[in-house]
């Protein structure tokens, strides 16, 4: 049997949940990415939208968001761990500087995630990541928790992982970690879950969570990143979006899954800094406040959970 086809772990018991809770996280990544992200996402988790979101520390808005995530230590706010900056125009550099394995010849992080897991020394991942954290932790934020951007540490292109340099720094402070336990979902991320050794790796990692006490997600899920047939007659709108997002909700398996998406506010400085893709984080900000969204969950049983809770069990306090 494959982590694919596999029951859920025993996470929603550990959460006090009956042992067939279909649970879901509902996270927005990118949090201080740009002040478009900051502006939709913050209301999004103060208003009850959003169950969680994690930070992207060195991008030049991630000062307001920390500032405002230490300030209401109610909102669920963890770190999502850079070491990827994909566009073209606008980009980021490492917190621990420019004289490392970390950049490419601008000085910049790699924009792509096979650059990373070639280029990168093991001793710099872990280096740039413990930043990262202390960063937040110093703002005052009570971080919840790790997750990772384009999903740079997994070995998703090359085979190559940072998951050991993340599970040490996530069991060390006590947070835990998205790293799902099946390959189902996988794919809008850019995972190919049928390559050569997907399974062996993500096996490993699981296994190596486990004994370092590190709580992980049964699944993670989200919708394709890019709207279909952008700049375009025929591009899919809000309605399409939508539709696809519901069916996505519909399908939650029992166990704990996380659904992450981009909401950010659409306009100009949203369209000047990523190279596709702005409308749809526009979508994925109407959506979250869509009430036929509330309908659904309410309608599947879904219970929300978030990720303070998961490190509430990790830590023992639950």
């Amino acid at each position: 049997m494959s982590a694919a086809d596999a029951p859920p772990s025993d996470l929603v018991t550990r959460l006090g949940l009956d042992p067939g809770a279909r649970a879901i996280i509902l996270n927005a990544d990118d949090l201080g990415m740009c002040r478009a992200a900051n502006r939709a996402i913050l209301p999004l988790l103060a208003e009850g939208f959003l169950d969680s979101s994690t930070v992207m520390v060195p991008c030049p808005w991630a000062p307001d968001a920390l500032a405002t995530a230490a300030a209401d230590p109610g909102l669920d706010v963890g770190v999502h761990l850079v070491l990827t900056s994909e566009w073209t125009r606008y980009r980021w550099r490492p917190l621990t500087g420019v004289g490392t394995s970390l950049v490419d010849d601008a000085g910049y992080f790699p924009a792509a995630v096979d650059a990373v897991e070639r280029d990168a020394r093991d001793e710099d991942v872990a280096a740039e990541l413990a930043a990262q954290l202390d960063a937040a932790l110093a703002a005052g934020v009570d971080v919840t928790h790790l997750d990772n951007h384009m999903g740079s540490v997994y070995g998703l292109a090359t085979g190559r992982t940072f998951l050991p340099q993340v599970l040490g720094l996530a069991a060390a402070r006590g947070l835990p970690f998205r790293l799902p336990r099946s390959l189902d979902g996988l794919r809008a991320m850019g995972a190919d879950p049928e390559a050569p050794g997907a399974q062996e790796i993500l096996d490993a990692a699981t296994s190596a969570a486990d004994a370092a006490g590190v709580v992980i997600l049964d699944r993670l899920w989200t919708h394709p990143f890019e709207l279909a047939g952008e700049g375009t007659d025929g591009a899919e709108d809000y309605d399409a979006v939508k539709a696809g997002f519901l069916d996505l909700l519909r399908a939650t398996q029992p166990g704990v899954t996380e659904i992450f998406l981009h909401p950010m506010l659409p306009g100009d400085e949203l369209a000047d800094a990523v190279d596709y893709g702005a409308p749809k984080r526009g979508y994925e900000e109407r959506l979250l406040r869509d009430p036929d969204v509330a309908a659904v969950i309410a309608a599947e049983g879904l219970v929300r959970v978030g990720w303070r809770d998961l490190r509430a069990v990790q830590r023992g306090e639950r």
